[in-house]
């Protein structure tokens, strides 16, 4: 965690989920922080205060609040099996504001499970000062119970919200895993920005796939 930190209450707790929760929490005076970017988030509960975590920003800097979309692991006996058990009135200890996904400009942003929440601000940001023509996103989960957010992501870009689901046949989603094929399928324009976010492998291979059909290495974005 960075040299600063900061104590805030948390406000509300909202179920997203099976296994993913919104939590609004208090803003320190002055934070900053720009949308896609991260924090490092710990219990402010004894033996747990150094047992920090990244997690995405999922309000936008203007807010009145810090609020955060977190996917609970259970079986990992860790941080957000501890997180999933928080109430309100609770309080975490961030630090500083960090990260390398920021918007660009219009383009693909492509997403596997809690890989997504970098994107939520950004687009949240794009919706409300009406600039979200020519962005897509293409979102991969195992199944539609595991979608996250996905009426409020169908609501910002209609069609241009593609789900895709590995474990799952449904209707409104396709049932593939995203590989070059299936970009090469959807993306007719390879020379606009792609943000790419996920676990390291599917990043590091869909980076590669994207190159491959032609986009340059300096128009995909990716947490480092």
């Amino acid at each position: 965690m960075s040299e600063t930190r900061y104590t805030v209450t948390i406000r509300e707790i909202e179920v997203i989920t099976h296994d993913v929760k919104r939590y609004i929490v208090d803003k320190p005076d002055g934070y900053a922080f720009e949308p896609g970017q991260a924090t490092e988030v710990a219990i402010n509960k004894e033996g747990l205060t150094d047992e920090a975590r990244p997690f995405t920003f999922t309000s936008l800097p203007d807010d009145d609040h810090l609020e955060f979309v977190i996917k609970s692991y259970p079986s990992h006996n860790g941080v957000t099996d501890k997180l999933d058990d928080l109430k309100v009135g609770d309080e975490l200890i961030i630090g500083d504001s960090w990260g390398a996904i920021q918007y660009k400009g219009p383009g693909w942003f492509i997403a596997g499970g809690a890989g997504v929440t970098p994107f939520i601000a950004i687009l949240k940001k794009l919706a409300k000062d009406g600039n979200l023509k020519g962005n897509h996103l293409l979102f991969s989960n195992k199944t539609s119970k595991d979608v996250i957010m996905e009426g409020q992501f169908r609501e910002w870009l209609g069609d241009h919200f593609i789900s895709t689901l590995t474990d799952e046949k449904k209707d409104g989603h396709l049932n593939k895993m995203i590989n070059e094929e299936l970009l090469k399928e959807l993306i007719e324009d390879t020379s606009v920005n792609f943000y790419v976010c996920g676990p390291d492998q599917m990043v590091k291979d869909i980076s590669s796939q994207l190159e491959n059909l032609g986009a340059s290495a300096d128009e995909i974005v990716f947490e480092k």
